[in-house]
């Protein structure tokens, strides 16, 4: 299995950018189609969004789009979700996700999950 470690995460107000990074080890990244979802306090995790073995097609969340922005550097073993304008509504846990077979909104679909980092959004 991949191993996967997120970070970046922290506290920011409304309207500022967080970067979070998703580093893997143990198998080869460029293997897997990754994902980053969320966890609000309450609520069920939902999906963000997701991007190809290569970085070349990605699909988003309605509620992201525009907004956020995930890329891929296989060569470090690296994927990266880029959020701009943040809102209150953002504030959640962030998880990154991989999988090997056809993936895509659903978390069921994906076997490997790391640990999260925290996103707070201050009004």
């Amino acid at each position: 299995q991949v191993q996967l470690v997120e970070s970046g995460g922290g506290l920011v107000q409304a309207g500022g950018s967080l970067r979070l990074s998703c580093v893997a080890s143990g198998r080869t990244l460029s293997n897997y189609r990754m994902g980053w979802f969320r966890q609000a306090p309450g609520k069920e995790r939902e999906f963000v969004a997701r991007i190809s073995t290569s970085g070349g097609i990605t699909y988003y969340a309605n509620s992201v789009k525009g907004r956020f922005t995930i890329s891929r550097d296989n060569a470090k073993s690296t994927v990266y979700l880029q959020m701009n304008n943040l809102k209150p509504e953002d504030t959640a846990v962030y998880f990154c996700a991989a999988c090997l077979r056809t993936c895509f909104q659903a978390s069921a679909e994906y076997e490997n999950w790391g640990q999260g980092t925290q996103v707070t959004v201050s009004s």
